[in-house]
């Protein structure tokens, strides 16, 4: 069962990222509008957009009467030709002009009016399929009416463009009923899912009486697949709906860009489900067995075993944090916040338990002591070593020389018996001379000397007797 639960909770997380993206992105028309505006800002989308509108302007106007009638006297024989110069003109500048703060406002207000109709017509509402005979399309007739302005001819192509000028379907007739039941069936189903899939998680986690940090560890691999097994199906998917919506091979880089653009929000889900993943992995190992994971848990100990209050504010703190700082404050990200939230106490206090059972008497002495301890032993030790190091290279003899050569010089005789340390009472005496001589000089403690001392004494009582 609780390997069932976790299959089951990574399988609803991936669909949960799906259906979070449908409801935020299609079905909330203050999230497309400010997803329209980056479409436009687009680089390749611009300028197919403005490609189509210039195609729109001269497929539903006669640019070359309306150019005959402007010029004057024998230079009306130069309207066709000057109406083929105006048509690159228009494309040159049609670009331009969309880069315009006018342009994008229109542009924003076409796709905010398109979207309310599209809720409309998916909430059945009667007066949206009355109008409209159930079609939404996109009516970009006033940026035409702009790009006509931008090129001298506004005022007279105003009145004579068709009402079914540039605009682009975007739900059919026949599609309506189709797109009604997908609407219904998606609403509410990312609170749905999302609650479920952490659901899935918790029931796991709770029936595992035993091994419990294997279960957080499996659920953090399933969440982390989930959401890289988002990622791959939106790459894919990329490709397959480009290819069936986008019929122009001019348009293609448009359809793509639009489509990474408006599934940008997807791979932020995605990304959102692999953090949370990497977090159960994290809790997962801190609980485990492993040394280091004990070792981080001494460390923890007197934390959670003296100031646990501390500890669950600062949990508080992070969920408030996250919660008013995140992208939307709907009430599936409050509920689905309170649930992780609930998880991370359960952690806390089984965390805590643990590391009763482990460490019950640690103190922060005990565990930045320990440490503080080791670095000075080791400090000291070493001073010690190069100290009686010096020490030891002072008490070496020189050599004997004797006078003898060719010139009478002194040189060394290199058979000449070489002295030794003094036995006896002698030697004593004097490496415990030498020993309270580094014991004046703060080399050594009196602790060190005392120890010192009795293995010298006890050293020369055995070797006497």
């Amino acid at each position: 069962m609780v390997r069932g639960l976790v299959i089951l909770g990574s399988v609803l997380a991936f669909l949960s990222a799906f259906a979070i993206w449908t409801e935020r992105q299609a079905l909330n028309t203050d999230d497309w509008v400010h997803t329209s505006g980056r479409l436009l800002k687009n680089e390749t989308i611009r300028s197919t957009l403005s490609d189509y509108l210039v195609d729109q302007l001269y497929e539903n106007v006669d640019v070359s009467k309306e150019l005959e009638e402007i010029l004057p006297g024998d230079t009306k024989d130069l309207a066709g030709p000057a109406a083929g110069g105006l048509r690159q003109v228009a494309g040159q500048g049609a670009e331009k002009a969309l880069e315009t703060s006018t342009a994008q406002d229109l542009w924003e207000q076409a796709n905010r009016s398109t979207h309310e109709q599209l809720l409309a017509v998916l909430e059945n509402k009667k007066e949206a399929v009355e109008t409209e005979g159930g079609e939404v399309k996109l009516n970009l007739g006033s940026l035409l009416t702009n790009l006509a302005e931008q090129i001298g001819i506004g005022e007279s192509l105003a009145e004579k463009l068709p009402p079914d000028a540039a605009q682009v379907e975007i739900l059919k007739s026949d599609e309506l009923k189709t797109a009604q039941d997908i609407a219904v069936a998606i609403k509410g189903l990312a609170l749905l899912l999302s609650i479920l899939t952490l659901a899935c998680f918790a029931g796991a986690i709770y029936l595992s009486r035993d091994g419990r940090w294997v279960t957080v560890l499996l659920s953090g691999v399933g969440l982390i697949a989930a959401g890289f097994a988002v990622i791959v199906v939106r790459h894919i998917a990329g490709g397959i709906v480009v290819d069936q919506l986008v019929t122009a091979e001019s348009a293609t880089g448009a359809g793509e860009a639009a489509w990474d653009i408006g599934t940008s929000l997807m791979t932020s889900i995605a990304k959102t489900i692999i953090v949370v993943g990497v977090l159960f992995l994290a809790a997962g190992w801190l609980a485990s067995p492993t040394n280091g994971a004990r070792a981080t848990r001494r460390y923890m100990a007197p934390t959670l075993r003296l100031h646990p209050a501390y500890v669950y504010t600062a949990l508080g703190l992070i969920v408030c944090f996250y919660f008013l700082t995140g992208p939307t404050q709907g009430l599936r990200t409050l509920l689905t916040t309170l649930i992780i939230a609930a998880m991370a106490a359960f952690g806390i206090h089984e965390l805590r338990r643990l590391t009763e059972e482990e460490f019950p008497e640690a103190t922060y002495d005990d565990t930045f002591g320990g440490t503080r301890d080791k670095v000075v032993s080791a400090v000291k030790d070493s001073a010690i070593t190069e100290k009686v190091g010096e020490q030891a290279s002072k008490l070496r003899l020189p050599e004997v020389k004797r006078p003898g050569g060719e010139h009478g010089a002194d040189e060394t005789d290199a058979e000449a018996p070489t002295r030794t340390m003094p036995t006896g009472e002698d030697a004593r005496l004097e490496r415990l001379e030498k020993l309270g001589s580094l014991r004046d000089k703060g080399i050594l403690t009196d602790e060190e000397f005392a120890a010192e001392k009795a293995r010298l004494l006890g050293g020369d009582s055995s070797s006497s007797g």
